[in-house]
Order: C-alpha cells, then sequence, then structure tokens
C-alpha cells in the first residue's frame, strides 16, 4: 500500500511544484481508495507542510497579499463549518461527496476556455468560504482559490507563488484544529508520513524543473482526466457501502 501512495504523491506533488496547488486534489481522490478519508485529509496535510517547509521560500517574493487577505478572513470562517462536517458525517458521505466536487471540478478544467474570467474582489467571500469548509473536509479547497486568484492575478510567477502561499496558510490552520480535535494523533498517521516524505521532495524537484520546460496546462488536462476516473469511482465506492 506504501508503494502505491508513494506513487500517488510523487506524481500529486509533480503537478505542485509546476504550479503552486494540485497536491490534494489529484491524490486524494486516489488515497481515499485505499485509506480512510479521516486518515488521509491529516496525512496530506502533514505532506502540504513538508513541501512547503523545504521549498516555500522559492515563492515568497511573488506573493500577493493583497489579494488573498480578504480571502483568507472567509476562509477561516469556512474551515469551521467544513471540520464539522469531517467529524460527524459518515465516511460514506464523504466519499460521496468528495467524488461529487472532483468530477464538477474536472468538468469545470476540461470546458473551461481561453484566459481565466476576471473576478471582482467580492469574490473572495463566497470561495473563501467553500474553500475553508473544503480545506478542512478534503484538503480541496486550494483549487477554488487558485481559481480566485487567477481571475485577479494575470503574472505567471506572481499566481504561482500566491497559489503556494493560500495553500500553506490553510495548513497551518489545519494544524491547529485537527490537533485539537486528536486527527493528528491518530496511530501510524505520523510513520506513514515520514514514509512518503522522500515522495514529496522528489515530486516538487521533478516539478521545479518541468516548470519552465513544460506548458502547465498540459500537465492538468490530463490531471482533470484522470480526476473524472477517480471521482466515479468514489461515487461508485460510496454506493457500494
Amino acid at each position: 500500500m506504501i508503494g502505491a501512495a508513494a506513487l500517488i504523491v510523487l506524481g500529486a506533488y509533480v503537478v505542485y511544484g509546476m504550479t503552486g496547488f494540485g497536491s490534494t486534489v489529484l491524490s486524494m481522490p486516489l488515497l481515499a481508495q485505499m485509506l480512510p478519508l479521516k486518515f488521509a485529509v491529516p496525512l496530506m496535510l502533514l505532506l502540504d507542510l513538508t513541501a512547503f517547509a523545504l521549498f516555500g521560500a522559492r515563492f515568497r517574493r511573488g506573493i500577493r497579499y493583497d489579494e488573498i487577505r480578504w480571502l483568507a478572513v472567509f476562509m477561516l470562517a469556512g474551515m469551521a463549518l467544513g471540520l464539522t462536517l469531517l467529524i460527524r458525517v459518515s465516511e460514506q458521505r464523504l466519499l460521496a461527496g468528495l467524488g461529487l466536487f472532483v468530477l464538477m471540478y474536472a468538468a469545470y478544467g476540461l470546458t473551461r476556455r481561453g484566459v481565466p474570467v476576471a473576478l471582482a474582489r467580492a469574490w473572495c467571500g463566497p470561495i473563501g468560504l467553500a474553500g475553508g469548509a473544503l480545506s478542512a473536509m478534503f484538503g480541496t479547497g486550494g483549487v477554488l482559490f487558485a481559481i480566485f486568484n487567477s481571475g485577479r492575478i494575470r503574472d505567471k510567477s506572481e499566481l504561482r507563488a500566491t497559489n503556494a502561499a493560500m495553500i500553506m496558510a490553510s495548513s497551518i490552520v489545519r494544524v491547529v484544529l485537527f490537533g485539537a480535535t486528536g486527527l493528528l494523533s491518530q496511530d501510524g498517521l505520523a510513520v506513514c508520513a515520514l514514509l512518503l516524505a522522500p515522495a514529496v521532495i522528489a515530486g516538487v524537484l521533478i516539478g521545479n524543473r518541468l516548470h519552465a520546460a513544460i506548458p502547465a496546462a498540459a500537465v492538468v488536462r490530463v490531471v482533470y482526466l484522470l480526476l473524472v476516473a477517480a471521482g466515479v469511482s468514489l461515487l461508485v465506492r460510496a454506493a457500494a457501502s
């Protein structure tokens, strides 16, 4: 199982190294096939923190704090709701919810064309709330933050840095919340994170090298197709539970 999880994590962090986001939305639907969500979500949190602790300094220069300031405020409110749902809702319903979200996000990505639509700053409210809730439940709120940022920021380097900063901010808050509720003290969690850490490091290094050589759009399109398959599989598993 660790070998399969390592391959999933490696691929997810290659995408993260290229784009500044995407590690959890790609890996979570696949890890959920072999691990309980209440274990997989804090596991990916620890891996995200590992990635940012080792490589986050590379992103700091381009962060657009003026854009994420208000987004972060609404994210905090959404996280309170998402954490409550993660703890109280059954595994079957969580799997169904993750499957639906993954399919909706993949459909958005596959049908989107051209330059991202410009978004007014007022969108930080609903997107921040939804992204915060999804971050706490599944660790996947980063893709919504990325949608908001891409509608506000046109510079590629600034966008990549700002996306990574939002993931880091989300991760720090979730460490506090998950620690307080006992999700980080599960048996085997720390050992599993340590075993997967080399895959995180290798993935980010490969992604950073590929960032300038391969168009990120081509990689992301393949990711969307993988997410369709993973989302359908999660719905089937939830229905069979």
